[in-house]
C-alpha cells in the first residue's frame, strides 16, 4: 500500500492523522523497503511525477477536473511494479485510474511506462492508501477499488497488519458509488478467509460470486494475469479472487 511527498516522491514522510474509521496510528500494513533504484525507473520519478503524480497535500480532487472529462474511474492499492494496473489503463481507455504505491522504484516504472505508452487516463500516488482514501477521495466516486496481492501478513501475532479490516473496508464502503465494486485478490488462502469473515461482517456490501464459485469468483477477464500469478499457477499455487458492491445508497 503507501506512503509519500508533499511534491517530490523522493521525500516521502509517514503520513498521518486520525479518523474514526482508520486503524490506531502506528500500525502499517506495509514495510517501506531500500531498493536499487533503475534509469528508467528514476526518468519516471524525476521527469513524468511532475504530470501524473499526486499528493495528500493537494487535498481533496474533483475526478472530473482531475482528467479531464467524467468517466468511470478505478483505484488500485499497492500496485507493486504496475504491471496489471498499466495493462488495464492501456486496454479501458474509457476508464480513468488512480494508483496508489509507496515504493518509489514501483511508482517510477509505473510512471516511465505510462509514459511511453502516452497513456492519460491514470494518475498516481505515492502514499499511504489510508491517508489517500480520508482526504483526497470524494465519497461515492468510485467505479472500483482494486486490492490485488496484499502482503498476507501470515504470522498471527502480524494479523492486525493486514490492510484487510473492518475500518478498512467501510472506508472503502463510503468512496466507491452505489453499486461500486471491492474486487480483492490474494495467493494466501488464509488471507482469503480472512477476507471473507471481514466482508460477509460488513454492512452495505454485495458478494458478487455465484451459487457455485461463492464465495469467491473465477479470475475476471479485466485482471490480467501477472508473471508472479503465472509462476505460481504452473507450480499449482492457488488464487483466490473476491468481488463484492456496494449495495446501500
Amino acid at each position: 500500500m503507501s506512503d509519500s511527498p508533499s511534491s517530490s516522491p523522493e521525500n516521502a514522510p509517514e503520513a498521518g492523522s486520525a479518523s474514526s474509521t482508520r486503524p490506531p496510528r502506528g500500525i502499517k500494513s506495509y514495510v517501506l523497503r531500500a531498493g536499487r533504484m533503475t534509469v528508467a525507473q528514476s526518468r519516471g520519478l524525476e521527469e513524468v511525477w511532475p504530470r501524473l503524480g499526486l499528493s495528500v497535500a493537494d487535498g481533496r480532487q474533483s475526478l472530473e477536473v482531475l482528467f479531464g472529462r467524467r468517466a468511470p474511474c478505478v483505484v488500485e492499492i499497492g500496485f507493486g511494479m504496475g504491471q496489471s494496473l498499466i495493462e488495464q489503463a492501456s486496454t479501458h481507455p474509457e476508464t480513468d485510474f488512480i494508483g496508489i504505491e509507496v515504493h518509489a522504484p514501483g511508482v517510477g516504472k509505473l510512471l516511465d511506462e505510462a509514459d511511453k505508452r502516452g497513456l492519460t487516463n491514470l494518475r498516481v500516488y505515492r502514499e499511504d492508501a489510508l491517508e489517500v482514501l480520508d482526504k483526497c477521495l470524494p465519497e461515492a466516486s468510485l467505479t472500483g477499488l482494486q486490492l490485488f496481492f496484499p502482503d498476507p501478513w501470515p504470522k498471527k501475532k502480524h494479523h492486525k497488519r493486514r490492510i484487510v479490516q473492518p475500518a478498512f473496508v467501510e472506508q472503502v464502503r463510503t468512496r466507491l458509488a452505489p453499486g461500486g465494486y471491492l474486487h480483492m485478490a490474494t495467493d494466501w488462502e488464509a488471507y482469503a478467509e480472512h477476507m471473507v469473515e471481514v466482508m460477509e461482517a460488513a454492512p452495505g456490501y454485495r458478494n458478487t460470486a455465484s451459487a457455485e464459485s461463492a464465495p469467491y469468483v473465477p479470475r475476471p477477464e479485466f485482471r490480467p494475469l501477472t508473471k508472479f500469478e503465472s509462476r505460481g499457477e504452473k507450480l499449482g499455487h492457488g488464487v483466490w479472487d473476491l468481488i463484492y458492491a456496494r449495495e446501500d445508497g
